[in-house]
This record gives structure tokens, C-alpha cells and sequence, in this order.
């Protein structure tokens, strides 16, 4: 054979590697002309041998040289190519397995090989599609997404690209009949998939020249993107907007810091632009510009993070095109013709909603960039619309304008803005000729309402347009959250209003145009309305305004209960709440940095919400009574005295012992939730007045007492109540803790209570207990009963805990039980050390999974000097929970 290798080889040689490595060196490096082309003839007839499929994967072992690798490559491709109906079906799988094997061999070596593996693997991938192998570019990138230790980033992700450049090329040279290739969008939908998935590998951004070459490919997608759109083909202009958009938002800052390329990168940037204002109003006729807005905020965050000079050159580029980028997102904003719009889906109109509040958040971040010229240039624009009487705009025009000047003014300090005043200026002249068009009115008024509060000269110029959007049930939730709005941020400029402001709400109240929730919301604007008064008229219009409603109630107090009558009493209640819950004439709440100024004097006499709950008192005991089983209207009745202590505070004592009285009578018939809620509330408030106090503390220990009688009988189904408790508990405890020194509280089986508790499934109730024993614990020392109660109990308490970590409590909540572990550590120290001791050496506690070392491990931890660190007592309880449940370095701790 050695002395044969320069001569041709003879026509009927074996196929064999030895023989087509021999062939292959004679058409190298035989200088005889007519040997080599001998040679090339006897290899062709090799490629397509059945001995290739032996002697090709032969000749690609990494210690062969690269022409020789090359050329089993090449003969792979030409037998998947042509005689793809010689393999049989059970070797499909074998044969991708073995190429995807060797590309990730070659993915670090030689490039021409590489590139013919890659296209081997794209026939076969052409060949199985769609039925064999149905998601195959899909499953390539997943391929190369995952890690193997033998292949670095960078080479994976150049194989995946080289793997994607050849897929279409191969796709448009194959051999495969017209039907198949009929196929091309499914085709198309996978490649995008894959280019994505490929430009956002986290790795990708290390390679940036890497990048800087897919620029111009992606740039080449513009003409078949705008063909798309003209033709209405909204799969490829999507596919085409998601990969322009995934190499900007993955890459803006590697691309950016490319400053010599800048020109490439800004025409991305206007190809992106470009998706963003897509023709057609979304979601009907284009889904795509919805992609393109979380880019703009990366690509801002990225210029504005530079050094102050780098970025100066960056905002001289960007903000002609952030200023555009505002007119085209106002431009989509816009509603269609009324005409198309009723044609709309609710689904549709839902969407279109969500989409312009999306917008309303990218107008308000890129006012960060913009600043005031941002305003400015919105106030010319609407300026210039409002007053050119030669060409009539379309409401759509003015209501995305205005829009786009209610989404910054909402969030953004406008009180120095210099085109305020001229923007309330314009809104009278707005004629309003349709809803969405007045709704967008009434929100601007309210995002502007602070800014009224502090020139409230310009009250009158937009008041009157609210008061007349409140009789129209279509305008329900702008007009009522407008005039909340000016109510409470201007409330001590409106008295010279407020006799209009009450008589329109009335009006609107009796007629009852507006839903439960704008109810409610009309009678805190109405609090924040009258807390400005004097006292006198405070109740003469409280009068006016309740009087109606008390009537009823008297009415519906004197039927038997139905659920009709329920419905009507819970509204009465829920306004008598909601008008208590902001009518508060101390001005508790006050933030305003002028009110001192505008403040009326300190009343005396009765707070005017006390003399009309006073007034009301037993009608409202009276429908207690009837429907004290309705946890309902119980919740509703508590309400309105839990709004009015929140609000009033100090002044509702003169309330507090009739209040008392009525809630233990209530809570002993049927005890409910809200019952002790407001109980907690009381304490909250008065812990600290002798003189109202008694009262409070006689009902904390009735509630106390009649819950105890309620764990006797069995607890499980009050988890509320239970919740509530606890709350209750750990509340007298940080307020009023010598409650815990009463003769008649049984402090043991209330600390039997909270172990209880601990055991529940709930997560709400468990946490309140654990609330509870942080705050029992540290008062171990200043209370003797409480002291000697943990000290004689507290071994149950930790075992409570433990078993919980060990698993039977939910995750979440292992922070609770840590708080737990370290009030322990901090003041029953001596005790702790024992106890935990004698709870470990159980066999399979706190549970089976760990061992006897890990248990100890866990002890020492807790009991050692880092016991006074909380969060490394948390950090150790979560370590040791995740052991006793079996997921330790498991998938599901990632995020743990």
C-alpha cells in the first residue's frame, strides 16, 4: 500500500479509512494532474457509499487534520442530502445525537468543519420536519443553551449562530419536493425563536464583535419587515420586531460602549423605533409595538448610567429620538374612529386599556431623560390643536395629548412647571363631545389637584366641569376620583364651594347613578370636604347629608332580615364609614406644609362625628340585634367605629365606655373577627389613659375569656378569630403589658393557645401567633406570671416550633418561627439550652430526614454566639428546614 500511495487508486478498492485518507493525500499533494483528478473521481464514489456511514465518523476524530475531517463532514451531508430514504426511521435519533455530539466537539475547533457539521445537522433537521422531529430548532438551541463542562460560552454560542446561519441557506439548496418546503412559516417561527434565544444567552454580551456583526444581518430584515406590514402579515413582522428588539434590550450597554460603531447601533434603534409606531391600532390589527417599551426603558437606563461627559454625547444623540419616541407612543395611544371602536371586543377594549397604561408608564420614565421640555412640548402641541380654528382635530388627537400629560403629571412633581397654568387654562376649551375623551379630562384635573391646592385661584376654572361629570353614570370613576381628589388636597380653599360640592353629591347619592365602590369614594371626598369647616355648619351639613339615610335604616331595622334588606343596611353602613374615615377635624393626617396658615382653631365641645354616632348609637344596637349571626353586617357595624377611632383617635373617648359595653355583649352572644379587631383597636388607641381605660380592659379580658371557652370546644373552624386573638394578644403586650398581671387572666392556657395556633394550617393565623410569642417573651423577666409560665411551659412552645421547621408548617413562614427561636435565645437562654437538647434526641424529630449530627449541628449553631445575630438565626433556621424536608440543594431552594 506505502509504495502505491502516489499512484491512482485502482477503481475497485475497498472503501475504507485508510484507502480515502490515502485518496485524500494524493489530491493534496500529488503534483500528477491526471492522479488527482483520478483521485477526486474515486472519492466522490466513496461519498456515497454505504461504507460512508462507517469511515465518516472515522475520519472526523480530533487527531486527524482538518481537509481530512473536512471531507467526512462533507460526506455526512451528501448522505443525509440525497439518500435520506435509504436511512431507516430507528436511526433518526442516533444520527442527531452523534452530530450533535461532534459540533460541540468542533464548536472549539476548526471553523470549516464546523460550518459542515452544521449543515449536516440542518438537512437532518429539514429531512425529520415537521413530523419526526417537530420542534428542531427549538431543541438545537436548548442543545446549546445547556452547560457542558468540556465547551466554553462563547464556542456554543458561535456554534448555535453558525448552526442558524446555514439553517436557511441549507433550507433554500435542499432537495426536498415543493410540498415540504410549503411549510416555511412553521420554518420561520422556529428560526425566530432560535435567533432569539440565541442573542439573549447571558454569555452572549462577552463576544462583542460577535454582536457587532449580527447588526448589519438584523438591519437587512428592515425591507421584508416593511413588506410585511404593508401586505398585513403580522407573523413575520412580529418574529422580525422580536429579534431586532432582543439584540437592543440583551445588549444596549455592550453596544453602546462601542462608540465608533454608534451610527450602527442608533439605526437599530430606529428600526425598533420603527416596530414601536407599526401601523394599525393595537391589539386588532398589530400585536407588535407592546414588545418594544421595556427596550426604551433599558436603553435610558443605559445612557443615563455613563460617566456626566460620555453621557452628554449620548443625550445630544438620544433625545431628538426619545422626543419622537413620545409622539409615535401618543400617536398609538390614540382610541380608534367610534364607529371601528364599537365594533370592538370587550376582550379587545380590555387590552387596548392595559396597552395605554404601559404606555402611561413609558411617557412618565422617559420624563426622567426629557425633563420639562417634555411638558412644554406636549402644552404647544395641545395649544396649537385647541386653537386652530382653520383644520378641526379629532377628539382622538386631544384626548392622547392630554393623555400623555395626565401619565407624567400623575407621578411627577408638577408644582414648578410653568405650562400648568396654561394647561387649566385650556381645559374649559375643550369641547367634550365624547366619554373616553371627558374621562381623560377628569383624571388630568385630578393629576393636577396638588397643584390647585397650591394656586387655588384656578379652583373655579375646573370645579364646575367635575361637579357636571358627576351626574353621568359613564363618568362614574373619573368624576368621583377627581373630586376625592381636590377634596382632599384642597380642602381648606373649598368652603366657599362646599355648599354646591354637598348638594350635587346628594343629588347624586338619592339618585343612585353610581356603583357601591364611587359611593363610598363620594363620602370620604365628602369628609375631606367638611374636616375644613366650622362645627356648626360641619353638622348642619352632616345633617342634611345623613338624615335621609337614617330613616332608612330606622325602616330596615324594623323588617325581618331577607337579603335584600341586608344589602341596603351594609351600603348605610359602609357610607357612615367611609365618610367617618376622612372627616376629621384635628387634622391628624395633615402633611400639608401650609395648613398650619389656613388651620381652624381648636374646637371645643364634642367632635361632630361623636355627636352623630352618639345620635345613632341605638339604631345601630338595634339592628345588631336582629342580625348579630351575619358576620357581615357585624363587620360593617365594627367598621364604622374602627374608621372613626382611627380617625379621631383621642377625641373618641366619650364613646368608648358605650362602645365597650355593646361589643362584649356582642362577642359573648357570637363571637366574630371584627369584634376583637376593634378591640385591638381601643387598646391600640386608649392603653395609655387611665381615665378611659377601664372600660377597654374589662372587654379585653371578657374577649379573653369567652375565646378560651371557644378553644375548649374545638378551634379549627375560627381560624379568623383565632388570627385576630392573637393579634389582640400581642398588642396588649407591646401597649398595655400589666394587663398580663390581672388576677382573672389565665395566662397559661392563653400561652396554651398560642402553641395551639403555631399548628395551624393557616398562614395568616400562624404568623399572628408567632407574633404573639415575640412580644410574650421578652416580658419573661417584668412579668412574673408570663415569667413563670414560659419557664414552666415554654419546652412545649419549642417543641411547637421545631415541628414547624421540620416541616409542618409552610416555608414562608420560617422567618416567623426564627423570630421565635431568637426571643428564646435572648431571654429563657439557660432554659433553651436544655430543652432543645431533650427535643433532638427524639428518633425522627423534628423530622425523619435528618440525622442525628445534622440535629446537633443545627443545636450548637443556635445556641452559639451568632445567637445574637437575627439574621444569621434565620439564615440558620431556613438551612436546617430545607435538610428536615428533603430539598437541600435541590432546585426548589434557587430562589429560597
Amino acid at each position: 500500500m506505502e509504495r502505491r500511495a502516489e499512484a491512482p487508486p485502482p477503481q475497485g478498492l475497498d472503501f475504507t479509512v485508510e484507502n480515502v485518507e490515502k485518496a485524500l493525500h494524493q489530491l493534496y499533494y500529488d503534483p500528477n494532474i491526471e492522479n488527482k483528478n483520478l483521485a477526486q473521481k474515486w472519492l466522490m464514489q466513496a461519498q456515497v457509499s454505504p461504507q460512508a456511514w462507517h469511515f465518516s465518523w472515522l475520519l472526523l476524530n480530533m487527531d486527524k487534520v482538518p481537509e481530512i475531517q473536512y471531507f467526512g463532514a462533507s460526506a455526512l451531508h451528501i448522505k443525509i442530502s440525497r439518500y435520506w430514504n435509504d436511512i431507516p426511521a430507528d436511526q433518526y435519533e442516533s444520527l442527531k445525537s452523534q452530530l450533535f455530539t461532534h459540533i460541540t466537539r468542533f464548536a472549539s475547533g476548526s471553523k470549516i468543519v464546523l460550518t459542515r457539521l452544521c449543515v449536516a445537522l440542518a438537512s437532518l433537521a429539514l429531512s425529520m420536519m415537521p413530523e419526526a422531529w417537530p420542534c428542531a430548532v427549538a431543541d438545537m438551541v436548548r442543545m446549546f443553551q445547556a452547560e457542558d463542562s468540556n465547551v466554553d460560552g462563547r464556542a456554543r454560542c458561535l456554534a448555535l449562530l453558525e448552526l442558524l446561519t446555514v439553517l436557511p441557506e441549507e433550507f433554500q439548496t435542499s432537495r426536498l419536493p415543493q410540498y415540504r418546503k410549503g411549510q416555511d412559516p412553521e420554518l420561520f417561527d422556529t428560526a425566530v425563536e432560535a435567533v432569539v434565544n440565541a442573542i439573549s444567552q447571558p454569555d452572549a454580551q462577552r463576544y462583542v464583535n460577535t454582536l457587532l456583526k449580527l447588526i448589519p444581518p438584523v438591519l437587512g430584515l428592515q425591507e421584508q419587515l416593511r413588506q410585511a406590514v404593508q401586505s398585513g402579515d403580522m407573523e413575520t413582522s412580529h418574529g422580525i420586531c422580536r429579534i431586532a428588539v432582543a439584540l437592543g434590550e440583551n445588549h444596549s450597554r455592550a453596544l453602546l460602549d462601542q462608540v465608533e460603531h454608534w451610527q450602527s447601533f442608533l439605526a437599530l434603534v430606529n428600526m425598533i423605533m420603527f416596530c414601536t409606531g407599526i401601523p394599525g391600532h393595537y391589539p386588532v390589527n398589530e400585536t407588535t409595538s407592546s414588545l418594544t417599551l421595556t427596550f426604551w426603558y433599558t436603553l435610558q437606563d443605559d445612557i443615563l448610567s455613563f460617566e456626566p461627559d460620555k453621557q452628554a454625547v449620548y443625550q445630544q444623540v438620544y433625545r431628538p429620538v426619545y422626543f419622537q419616541l413620545v409622539d409615535v407612543l401618543l400617536h398609538k395611544a390614540q382610541f380608534p374612529s367610534d364607529e371601528e371602536y364599537g365594533f370592538w371586543s370587550s376582550d379587545e377594549k380590555e387590552q387596548f386599556r392595559i396597552y395605554r397604561v404601559d404606555i402611561s408608564d413609558t411617557l412618565m420614565y422617559v420624563y426622567e431623560m426629557l425633563g420639562a421640555e417634555l411638558l412644554s412640548s406636549l402644552y404647544d402641541k395641545l395649544g396649537r390643536l385647541l386653537t386652530n380654528t382653520e383644520q378641526p382635530s379629532t377628539w382622538q388627537h386631544t384626548e392622547a395629548l392630554l393623555y400623555g400629560f395626565q401619565s407624567i403629571a400623575e407621578t411627577i412633581d408638577v408644582n414648578y412647571s410653568d405650562v400648568v397654568p396654561g394647561l387649566i387654562g385650556l381645559i374649559p376649551r375643550i369641547s367634550i363631545s365624547n366619554v373616553q375623551l371627558a374621562d381623560t379630562v377628569m383624571f388630568t384635573i385630578g393629576a393636577l389637584s396638588e397643584w390647585l391646592a397650591d394656586h387655588p385661584v384656578m379652583i373655579n376654572n375646573v370645579l364646575p366641569l367635575v361637579l357636571q361629570a358627576l351626574g353621568n353614570p359613564e363618568l362614574s370613576i373619573s368624576s368621583v376620583s377627581t373630586l376625592k381628589k381636590i377634596c382632599r388636597e384642597c380642602k381648606y380653599d373649598l368652603p366657599p364651594y362646599a355648599a354646591n360640592i354637598v348638594a350635587v353629591s346628594q343629588e347624586v347619592l338619592m339618585k343612585q347613578i353610581h356603583k357601591t365602590s364611587q359611593c363610598m369614594w363620594l363620602m370620604q371626598a365628602l369628609g375631606f370636604l367638611l374636616s375644613a369647616l366650622q362645627v356648626e355648619e360641619i353638622l348642619k351639613n352632616l345633617h342634611s347629608l345623613i338624615t335621609p339615610y337614617i330613616q332608612q335604616l330606622e325602616k330596615l331595622a324594623d323588617e325581618t332580615p331577607n337579603p335584600s334588606n341586608k344589602l341596603a343596611i351594609i351600603h348605610i353602613l359602609g357610607l357612615l364609614s367611609n365618610l367617618f374615615t376622612t372627616l376629621d377635624i384635628s387634622h391628624h393626617d395633615d402633611d400639608h406644609e401650609s395648613t398650619e396658615v389656613k388651620k381652624q382653631p381648636v374646637q371645643q365641645g364634642p367632635n361632630p362625628v361623636v355627636v352623630v354616632l352618639q345620635q345613632v348609637f341605638q339604631l345601630i344596637q338595634k339592628v345588631l340585634s336582629k342580625w348579630l349571626n351575619d358576620a357581615q353586617v357585624v363587620e360593617s357595624v365594627c367598621a364604622i367605629f374602627e374608621k372613626s377611632v382611627k380617625t379621631l383617635l383621642d377625641d373618641f373617648a366619650p364613646m368608648v365606655p358605650q362602645l365597650c359595653e355593646m361589643l362584649g355583649q356582642m362577642y359573648s352572644t357570637i363571637p366574630q373577627a371584627s369584634a376583637i379587631d376593634l378591640t385591638r383597636q381601643l387598646v391600640h388607641i386608649f392603653a395609655h389613659e387611665p381615665a378611659h381605660f377601664p372600660p377597654i380592659k374589662a372587654l379585653f379580658l371578657l374577649v379573653t375569656s369567652v375565646t378560651l371557652t371557644l378553644f375548649q370546644q374545638g378551634p379549627r373552624d375560627h381560624p379568623d378569630i383565632v388570627d385576630s386573638f392573637m393579634q389582640l394578644l400581642a398588642q396588649a403586650l407591646k401597649r398595655k403589658p400589666d394587663l398580663f398581671l390581672c388576677s382573672n387572666l389565665d395566662v397559661k392556657a392563653v400561652f396554651q393557645c398560642g402553641v395551639l395556633s403555631l399548628k395551624f394550617p393557616e398562614a395568616p393565623t400562624v404568623k399572628a401567633s408567632c407574633g404573639f410569642f415575640t412580644e410574650l417573651l421578652p416580658r419573661c423577666g417584668e412579668i412574673a406570671p408570663v415569667g413563670q409560665v414560659v419557664h414552666e411551659n415554654g419546652k412545649v412552645l419549642l417543641q411547637a416550633v421545631l415541628e414547624g421547621v421540620g416541616g409542618q408548617a409552610s416555608r414562608s413562614l420560617m422567618d416567623h418561627f426564627a423570630e421565635i427561636l431568637f426571643a428564646l435565645n435572648k431571654h429563657c437562654f439557660s432554659y433553651l439550652s436544655v430543652w432543645i437538647k431533650e427535643a433532638m434526641q427524639q428518633d425522627g424529630f423534628p423530622s425523619a430526614r435528618v440525622s442525628p449530627e445534622q440535629k446537633e449541628t443545627f443545636s450548637q449553631q443556635i445556641l452559639s454566639r451568632e445567637r445574637v445575630n437575627k439574621r444569621r438565626v434565620k439564615e440558620m433556621v431556613k438551612e436546617f428546614t430545607l435538610l428536615c424536608r428533603g430539598l437541600h440543594g435541590t432546585e426548589y431552594t434557587a430562589d429560597y
